[in-house]
């Protein structure tokens, strides 16, 4: 079985952060977005310098506490009542010099033990530090959030407005599952970012500069000690996430080709089962799954070492430190307290460049999804309305008039499609428009209703030239029925009075009796309340097919189209539904696209198309009489049934 394109990944997988092609004006506009908060953005920032000031102001307290309860255990064990310059003396004395040449460093009244009174007040201090660093945090957790929800709430506005103003051609010419992930995935990547990215990386850049500014003050020597294991620990971190990364991007490559494997292959088991591919499918399968499982062990195993690497270098910078500080302590240089918040800080310095490491991977993908979006946002739109002129586009009743002059379109510049095209439908009539595939039958619908916009020529409705109409003026003049039926999330009855929400209950039943599609609703254990999900799964095709009629009939609009509203019902069906639409046609003007002709053998013009061209244009006697394209379409699908 071949593999089609694949889609987002699934079971909960990340994609691979993307690289943004212009980092500078994605970063330049994503900034500019952020100007109207910038004075809540500085309040962060003045909110995590002030966290992290108390931040690492802690350990330094807890060193302090630490001498206070070190000085108390050795001063007891000096003679009381004497100086500790005379204790000093009296230890050389006694051949202690190393423990004398200690206590030059510290503050301490021998004989006398831990000051209990003095050591609850250093906690004390602590705490509270470690309390107001917290709720600085808090604070500033809670101003970014604010930030970021109020810049994603008006994208996503400015998202939605974007989509009604895009043209059709936009949509034809990108693919479904790539627009819906720029308005949701994209935006939910980019504000991840923003809330958690920018905070964390803040908070860790201020936390490095704090706690390399303690290291410095409290030791210069046993500063560049742990300086030396930075660069060693990139260096590793690196060359391992270098050989990962290409395994991850394995993982994901083989995920999806799996993923879409089991897709394919899920979606088309009946053929799967039909044509005895059973075996051969689980034979692909059980060979994708081996690829993945080994491209997914060997980047599991080396990013899972990174960390196991890391923590032993830091655990060598701590051996290091530890016996260079001990030294230093004993030989009075420092004290013991300022060791252990050395060591604190030799502890929190490494954890913030990691994360550092990790954000910056996070802000490269979130300024990768901020380009897709603006690039969405920066589609070229429609051609902007008229002013709406007040003239009545449809008559009162009767269907409209609709008159295309010298009409041409094409998608491709040098790719012609529609071809000076003229047509004049007077109210009330149906046209019907067949050809073979690629004629160009429902390219004409779409200009219609102005779903594109012509190259050359004019559309009239009622005399009234499209371009000096809005769009919603055409199109209030329109209802559809399409061959692929559209049913959203909510009751049957929502779904009928899609296009005239304020309709009565009798309305809607009137439209659903008239559609043949009170018979099966009555059915149903909730009736016309009955809760239909996307996909309608509950109905058939050919009841979500006589959904979309009933929806029509309900719309009440001048002109219909009917664009191959037959092709998911059965025979017998059919039949009710033609007879259904001559109702329905009856005062209204109708546009019939149909390649079962027999459907529309009393239209009263068949329009006949090849290459974008009417070529043909007459009812149903006088082309068959013509012997032209109609007569050899129409021979090809009745032949056989007449011999």
């Amino acid at each position: 079985m071949t593999m089609g394109p694949m889609g987002a990944m699934r079971g909960g997988a990340m994609a691979p952060p993307r690289s943004s092609r212009n980092l500078r004006r994605t970063t330049r506009r994503l900034v500019h977005l952020l100007r109207p908060d910038r004075w809540r953005l500085w309040g962060a920032l003045v909110l995590g310098v002030t966290s992290v000031g108390f931040m690492v102001s802690g350990p330094q307290i807890l060193g302090n506490a630490t001498n206070v309860l070190f000085n108390g255990l050795i001063a007891k064990r000096l003679p009381a009542g004497t100086t500790q310059i005379q204790a000093e003396q009296y230890l050389r004395a006694h051949g202690r010099s190393q423990l004398a040449k200690m206590i030059t460093g510290m503050h301490l009244t021998p004989g006398v033990g831990v000051h209990i009174d003095q050591m609850g007040r250093v906690l004390g201090a602590a705490a509270l530090v470690y309390l107001i660093g917290a709720t600085f945090s808090y604070l500033q957790g809670y101003t970014m959030a604010g930030v970021t929800q109020r810049v994603m709430s008006q994208m996503r506005r400015d998202v939605e407005s974007k989509l009604s103003r895009l043209p059709l051609r936009y949509f034809d010419s990108h693919p479904h599952g790539d627009v819906l992930s720029r308005v949701t995935n994209d935006i939910d990547n980019l504000t991840t970012t923003i809330q958690q990215g920018l905070s964390q990386l803040l908070t860790s850049v201020l936390t490095v500069i704090g706690v390399l500014s303690m290291m410095l003050w409290i030791s210069p020597l046993l500063a560049v000690v742990a300086l030396i294991t930075i660069p060693l620990a990139f260096v590793v971190t690196v060359l391992i996430a270098r050989r990962s990364q290409v395994q991850f991007a394995a993982q994901w490559n083989r995920t999806g080709t799996l993923n879409g494997l089991v897709e394919e292959t899920h979606s088309g088991h009946e053929l799967v089962q039909v044509f005895g591919r059973r075996d051969a499918t689980v034979d692909e399968f059980t060979r994708q799954n081996r690829r993945l499982y080994e491209s997914s062990f060997r980047a599991q195993f080396l990013s899972g070492i990174v960390q196991p690497s890391v923590q032993f270098i830091s655990n060598l910078n701590y051996v290091v430190i530890a016996v260079v500080g001990g030294y230093r302590v004993a030989s009075g240089l420092l004290s013991l307290g300022a060791v252990t918040a050395f060591i604190q800080y030799s502890r929190q310095f490494t954890m913030p460049i990691t994360q550092i490491a990790g954000q910056m991977n996070m802000l490269q993908s979130g300024l990768a999804s901020a380009e897709r979006v603006f690039e969405f946002l920066d589609a070229d739109e429609e051609q902007p309305d008229h002013e709406d002129t007040g003239v009545p586009t449809s008559a009162p009743s009767g269907g409209a008039r609709v008159t295309l002059e010298h009409v041409s379109f094409r998608y491709e510049p040098d790719e012609p499609l529609i071809d000076d095209v003229n047509l004049d439908v007077l109210p009330g009539h149906t046209i019907a428009i067949v050809g073979p595939t690629g004629a160009g039958k429902t390219t004409l619908v779409n200009l219609l209703v102005r779903f594109y916009e012509i190259d050359d020529g004019h559309i009239l409705l009622n005399g009234v030239d499209y371009r000096d109409l809005t769009r919603d003026d055409v199109r209030r003049s329109f209802s559809m029925v399409l061959q692929d039926t559209w049913v959203f999330a909510g009751s049957i009855r929502d779904n009928i009075a899609y296009a005239h929400p304020e309709a009565t209950d009798e309305a809607v039943v009137a439209a659903a009796i008239a559609a043949h599609v009170d018979n099966f609703v009555r059915t149903l254990p909730d009736g016309y309340e009955t809760q239909l999900d996307e996909d309608a799964s509950n109905l058939s095709s050919g009841q979500r097919q006589l959904l979309t009629i009933a929806r029509a009939f309900l719309a009440d609009q001048s002109v219909l189209i009917l664009d191959e509203a037959t092709s998911n019902v059965d025979t017998r069906t059919e039949v009710l539904i033609q007879e259904a639409m001559a109702r329905l046609r009856e005062g209204r003007t109708s546009f019939v696209i149909a390649h079962r002709l027999s459907t529309i053998r009393h239209a009263d013009s068949i329009l006949v198309m090849d290459h974008g061209r009417i070529v043909e244009q007459g009812d149903h006697g006088a082309l068959m009489a013509r012997r032209g394209l109609y007569f050899d379409l129409y021979n090809s699908q009745f032949a056989g049934a007449e011999t």
